[in-house]
């Protein structure tokens, strides 16, 4: 049994909840579904991780964790219905008024994609964009898989990857774009794509309207 006493966080709760809903946080007033929470923490851990501040309506109002065994379905969300399982860290704080806030966070995870198990049985990714949970592209789905897959990859690229490579340095550019750009087939545009993932070469970019393709930025 975790201790959900709860420590002094007035003002750091009353912070977090100042920055609104975003890429990296979520309100949730209440914890009734484990499979809807696990697509929380599936969008998180496909992106760059977050949290969860439970006990916090979508307005921002601190209403309160209404029931201390909420931790079990959110470790229920995480283990059961997420694949790979997901580690998840609560610590309990005392908000406003006395009130008990969790903060779950969600670090990202090591290996994507991380899939939820929905009602019908199948498997989806999550993938957290601007403050809401969107279902992962299944091209974005089978470039996470082969990265995971990929140890010791020789670099050779092939001319349709030099091609594209070039014009995601330059800035976004659709597969679309990419697939006309070079006259080449749907099929073979998308393996261009999953090899230089896998490669570390190419990312998945949402611009605010689409993902594109972007070169991955050496630091």
């Amino acid at each position: 049994m975790k201790d959900l006493k709860g420590i002094k966080g007035k003002y750091y709760i009353a912070k977090l909840i100042e920055e609104g809903e975003h890429e990296h946080q979520d309100f949730k007033f209440a914890i009734s579904d484990a499979r809807k929470i696990a697509r929380s923490i599936s969008a998180f851990a496909n992106n760059d991780g977050g949290r969860l501040l439970v006990g916090v309506k979508d307005n921002g109002v601190i209403a309160g964790v209404r029931n201390e065994e909420d931790i079990y379905v959110i470790e229920q969300a995480a283990q059961m219905y997420c694949r790979p399982e997901q580690e998840i860290h609560v610590t309990a704080f005392k908000a406003e008024g006395g009130l008990t806030v969790f903060r779950v966070e969600i670090d990202r995870a090591q290996v994507r994609p991380v899939m939820v198990n929905e009602s019908k049985g199948e498997w989806r990714a999550y993938y957290r964009v601007k403050d809401e949970n969107i279902a992962a592209p299944q091209l974005m789905v089978r470039a996470w898989e082969r990265a995971a897959q990929a140890e010791g990859m020789l670099i050779s690229l092939s001319d349709a990857e030099s091609r594209l490579l070039a014009m995601a340095t330059e800035g976004g550019v659709t597969l679309e774009t990419f697939m006309v750009e070079t006259h080449i087939s749907r099929a073979t545009a998308e393996e261009t794509v999953i090899r230089l993932h896998a490669m570390g070469m190419l990312d998945f970019t949402y611009d605010g309207h689409r993902f594109t393709l972007t070169a991955t930025r050496e630091d």
